[in-house]
């Protein structure tokens, strides 16, 4: 007797199987169980939001606070929640982990450097990066385009945007490759490189006050100066989570991107033809569907409750942790038609691949041009591109919050120049 829906089990959630493709336990979740306590790898117990309307209301809930100071067990103190070494390097203070006012004023520090106008001048800097890297493999007919083309872009992108020197930036690339591979690397590696990374800020920030620039830490440092009241542990913290997140975003936008379209060679192909027609649309579309289809972020940063609140008809108690599954809220079908199909020119996409409210992501509109530029020169240069590796055989690095994939192996006909 075939199984009911009411009967089929909850699939099992953090496996390796499940970080391959957690799209078919979202789903169970969202139909049987949308706001679920579940125990996290780590241990600690949370509440998972699923379902795209009670993702939104989380997402904006100013009972949700950011600050892990009001979770009720003291699993914060050990580094069981937040950004793994922040506490040991004491870089908390950034806007990831407060509330207004204080969010509200660093925030509004760091909002200068992402306006519209503003990242459009850098383009023609990410432009060169982009082609710089894909020049160091095109000769070879193969790359794995996690390590040498999605990771460093965003890496030397935001470097440059904070003013890290051209001749340290390799150094920041080795520390946020040890963070993004802490599952699988050295033990204690991650917090070593988080020390290291908040040692440098800290005496870079004391170079930049005898000379400042028009980069992002002279900006804060002059912030500081004229009134602001930013602290140096604030201005070290602001750059810490700017390289931290503006990077691993965008290496999963371009790797998990590249690779849903070599898995769909339908839209590949018009994704390609429109690029090739000189057309921007589609390509902006694009990346927004892919956002939303197999997006980057896969579970919104921690919040807490800081009384009892509903979500969903169900009651969560003050202190508990509350995780909004942006992966599960972007498929949501009672949102999105055709949930589970890749469509690049879906117009009516308000994905939350960047989060919702006060906490969107500030550096989104530099990811966007950052995974329209690398898409669109991939295509172009390597009209062949395929994937080398048996879909099966790729793994998905562990972690709770971000999604994406350890490496990336394709191959195209060799090119010069």
């Amino acid at each position: 007797m075939p199984e009911t829906p009411e009967s089929t089990p909850q699939p099992a959630l953090f496996t390796w199987e499940f970080a391959a493709d957690p799209y078919p336990a979202y789903a169970w979740l969202r139909e049987h169980s949308p706001v679920h306590r579940t125990t996290l790898p780590s241990g600690v117990e949370a509440w998972l939001v699923t379902r795209y309307a009670d993702a939104r209301q989380a997402l904006a809930d100013s009972r949700l606070s950011k600050n892990p100071a009001h979770h009720s067990e003291q699993a914060h103190r050990s580094g069981r929640v937040g950004i793994p070494g922040e506490r040991q390097a004491d870089l908390m203070t950034h806007l990831l982990n407060i509330d207004p006012p204080d969010h509200t004023r660093l925030r509004r520090l760091v909002s200068k450097a992402f306006t519209p106008r503003r990242v459009a001048e850098f383009e023609p800097r990410v432009q060169q990066l982009t082609d710089r890297l894909i020049d160091g493999f095109a000769g070879r007919g193969s790359a794995d385009l996690i390590h040498e083309f999605a990771f460093p872009l965003p890496i030397y992108a935001i470097c440059d945007l904070l003013g890290v020197p051209p001749e340290d930036q390799d150094d920041f690339r080795d520390w946020a490759g040890m963070m993004i591979r802490h599952h699988g690397g050295q033990r204690g590696g991650v917090g070593r490189a988080v020390k290291r990374m908040r040692s440098y800020l800290a005496e870079l920030i004391h170079r930049k006050r005898a000379d400042l620039g028009d980069d992002l830490i002279s900006g804060l440092i002059r912030a500081s100066d004229h009134g602001e009241h930013l602290t140096e542990n604030e201005a070290a913290a602001m750059a810490f989570i700017l390289l931290f997140a503006g990077f691993e975003t965008t290496v999963n936008l371009i790797g998990n991107g590249v690779y849903a379209l070599l898995r769909n060679p339908g839209q590949l192909a018009l994704l390609q033809e429109s690029i090739g027609r000189g057309e921007q649309e589609l390509l902006a579309t694009g990346v927004e569907e892919l956002l939303r289809y197999d997006g980057p972020v896969e579970l919104a940063t921690w919040r807490f409750a800081t009384r009892p609140l509903s979500i969903g008809g169900v009651e969560i108690p003050a202190g508990d942790p509350v995780l909004v599954v942006l992966a599960a809220a972007d498929r949501d079908p009672a949102r999105f038609a055709e949930e589970n199909t890749l469509d690049l020119a879906r117009k009516d996409n308000p994905h939350l691949g960047f989060g919702h409210g006060i906490h969107y992501c500030i550096g989104a509109p530099l990811a966007r041009l950052e995974g329209q530029r690398a898409l669109a020169t991939l295509l172009t240069r390597l009209p062949d591109l395929r994937l080398a590796a048996d879909p099966a055989e790729l793994r998905w690095r562990g972690g709770l919050i971000m999604r994406g994939l350890r490496e990336l192996p394709v191959s195209f006909t060799a090119r010069q120049g």
